[in-house]
């Protein structure tokens, strides 16, 4: 038999804080994906392009985005079908395994990437940097640094 144990409940400064987080992010997350509209790309598809621009030889097995975009697979493979009919990457087989596949940034997908990132970085600038003094920035990333240790340690990510 197993034994109950008591609910923790939050206190109204633990209720206040989880709520304020929950809220940021909703509210960050809809203005940045606002912010790319105008260049025709998701948060999904600014994150793939960011992960493939900054990979050896612009390219990345397409399990290995999966997990960095914490995206199924399946879903992943909707996504970079969508980007590969924009021409922003393409997939390529790999020659050691081929049932191995690799979503490669094109061209395209470089300039894109280039193009937008400036606008990305004043986005992320205006709606969150530029609102924090850096001693406050430098508490934050204090403090949600054990939370994304764990939270990465639960997926079995290191």
């Amino acid at each position: 038999m197993e034994t109950e144990t008591a609910t923790r409940w939050l206190t109204n400064a633990e209720q206040c804080a989880w709520r304020t987080h929950l809220e940021v992010n909703r509210l960050l997350t809809y203005q940045l994906e606002k912010d790319l509209q105008p260049f025709g790309l998701t948060m999904n598809d600014y994150e793939i392009l960011v992960n493939l621009s900054e990979s050896e030889d612009r390219r990345m097995r397409m399990s290995d985005l999966a997990s960095a975009t914490m995206q199924s697979k399946s879903r992943l493979s909707h996504q970079i079908t969508r980007m590969e009919n924009a021409n922003l990457v393409r997939r390529e087989h790999c020659e050691s395994d081929r049932r191995g596949l690799y979503a490669v940034l094109t061209e395209h997908g470089l300039e894109t990437m280039q193009k937008v990132a400036p606008h990305h970085v004043a986005s992320v600038r205006r709606h969150f940097i530029d609102l924090l003094a850096p001693e406050a920035l430098t508490e934050l990333d204090k403090a949600l640094k054990p939370i994304a240790e764990h939270l990465r340690g639960a997926r079995g990510r290191p």
